[in-house]
């Protein structure tokens, strides 16, 4: 089975909707008030920039988009726990939220659930495709 196909099609939905959402406003917060936060600010662009890789790569496909989602999705993980961690032991090292902090809280914790749900999906369809192979 693909990687964008089954459950991967939600997947690759949601990855897009979070590429939109955490790229948009990390710009818009970047350009307007950078001076506030630029710790927040950045690592929210970075979340944004790891998503639309992981986006990409299951719309792809393949065993090499299959890596690069994996090694997307890892990185996500921890980043969601490390800013997690940081924004509920020093909330004042950031004066604004990321999408990652408090593990996502902002965003129903989705970015906390995704990236375990992605390395889950990319673990059973390369499963199914070794299978088939």
């Amino acid at each position: 089975m693909k990687l964008g196909q089954g459950p991967g099609r939600l997947l690759l939905w949601f990855y897009g909707v979070f590429t939109v959402a955490a790229l948009s406003r990390s710009i818009v917060q970047i350009s307007t008030k950078f001076h506030d936060a630029p710790l927040a600010y950045v690592l929210s662009l970075a979340a944004g920039i790891v998503y639309a890789v992981i986006t990409v790569a299951l719309w792809r496909g393949g065993d090499q988009a299959r890596k690069v989602a994996l090694v997307s999705c890892s990185a996500e993980l921890a980043g969601v726990i490390a800013v997690g961690i940081l924004t509920v032991a020093d909330s004042s090292a950031f004066p604004d939220a990321t999408v990652w902090s408090d593990f996502g809280v902002g965003y129903v914790f989705l970015p906390l659930i995704l990236p375990v749900m992605g390395l889950l999906w990319l673990r059973r369809s390369g499963r199914e495709a070794a299978g088939a192979a």
